[in-house]
């Protein structure tokens, strides 16, 4: 038998989160719950497509689907809208320095960020624990990746000792990955004070801001709010970033993969130098973006009325998840001993709920309740029909654990 070229490729595991999600769909018990994979799902469980985004894609059907090709940077108006609203008021005074380009979702957009510093900044700064795909990204496209400890275990908070001492010691010219609201997975953001401590540490240090801005709007259901430590480095302390946005959670635009990447440099000059290497960049990888779902977000961003409604849409959905948390939260006080108040100090879409691996794997085997090993749940799999439920298994669990 002759040998074959892929002989020497090992094995690798599937995805954790998508592989839960098939056990799930695989589980024939009829009482099962996924708090796995970060999707929103109305009350009854189901996926919600945002009126604001049946509205736009009923425009574009009466237009006539086009299917051309896009630029290799994808929709303008995509690129400027998307920007206009990240800035705010101050969009004016940064619109030259910008460069933009579309991108095939938050990793796509992320993965375009990688190459365009990959050279440049060999060295990224990687909190832990963080979303799988940073470390994925970065590693693939050559960085030295360097973690460091952003959750406290013991305190269930925000470590921002060992946060501001890495950045601190952290070598210049480096990047550092920041969520910039709802962190993934830890449900727990900087407050504004930190914000600002963690900004003036980065300008002291030379360190390069990337932002993965996957959620704004939907942490809160107030964009501008979420939005504000993207608008407090690049206004108020005149640093570069770039920003890694999605449409995915904050439009329900999962599969139609719209992403936008925004670089902020220090003058207009600049700025079209980088955003000629991003088009190059982009040709080479994917040629360019794809145009359905673009399209949609492009609609509702350059439609004051669509805007109008897509913003009391993120209210819609936040405020949900909001309830959601509550719900479980009060069933855990009323089912179990311990202390859940960090359930109510974190936000956003997903949970750190602090339990062992091996109650979370008792959850699924008898329970059947999914969620990560490291008991981060999506808030959004909650409904009134199963909060209940998910409470009184968790208590019942601790309970035979002591």
């Amino acid at each position: 038998m002759a040998t074959s070229f892929f002989s020497s490729a090992p094995y690798i595991p599937p995805d954790a989160i998508f592989a839960l999600t098939a056990e799930y769909l695989a589980d024939p018990s009829p009482v099962k719950v996924n708090l796995g994979q970060g999707t929103y799902r109305d009350n009854n469980g189901q996926p919600w497509v945002l009126p604001s985004v049946q509205k736009a894609r009923k425009i574009l059907e009466e237009k006539g689907l086009l299917h051309e090709y896009l630029p290799i940077l994808g929709l303008k108006g995509l690129r400027d809208r998307t920007s206009e609203l990240v800035f705010g008021e101050g969009y004016g005074s940064v619109k030259d320095k910008l460069a933009t380009s579309q991108a095939v979702s938050g990793t796509g957009s992320l993965h375009l960020a990688g190459s365009l510093l990959r050279g440049k900044l060999p060295k990224v700064y990687i909190p832990t624990p963080t979303w799988s795909n940073h470390n994925l990204v970065f590693a693939s496209l050559g960085f030295e990746v360097i973690e460091f400890q952003y959750y406290n275990a013991e305190t269930k908070a925000l470590d921002i000792d060992t946060y501001l001492s890495t950045l601190r010691s952290a070598e210049p010219s480096s990047i550092i990955i920041l969520h910039a609201c709802a962190h993934n997975p830890t449900g727990l953001d900087p407050s504004q004070e930190q914000w600002k401590q963690i900004g003036n540490i980065i300008k002291e240090k030379s360190l390069f801001p990337l932002f993965d801005a996957a959620y704004l709007g939907f942490n809160s259901g107030d964009y501008d709010n979420d939005a504000w430590a993207i608008r407090y480095f690049v206004h108020d302390l005149g640093l570069e970033s770039a920003i890694c946005l999605s449409f995915a959670k904050n439009m329900g635009l999962y599969g139609e993969r719209v992403g936008v990447l925004v670089v902020a440099t220090s003058e207009p000059n600049v700025a079209k130098n980088t955003q000629s290497v991003l088009e190059k960049l982009q040709r080479s990888e994917i040629s360019n973006p794809p145009a359905f779902g673009a399209k949609i977000a492009e609609t509702v961003l350059s439609d004051e009325e669509l805007k109008k409604a897509w913003f009391g849409d993120l209210k819609t959905m936040s405020g949900r998840i909001m309830e959601m948390r509550k719900g479980l939260f009060e069933g855990l006080n009323a089912h179990s001993s311990g202390t859940w108040t960090h359930l109510i100090e974190q936000s956003g879409m997903f949970g750190f709920l602090g339990l062992s691996r091996r109650v979370v794997k008792t959850l699924k085997e008898e329970y059947h309740i999914y969620m990560a090993e490291n008991s981060r749940i999506s808030i959004a799999g909650l409904n009134m029909s199963n909060v209940e439920y998910v409470a009184k298994s968790i208590g019942e669990v601790l309970a035979r654990e002591k």
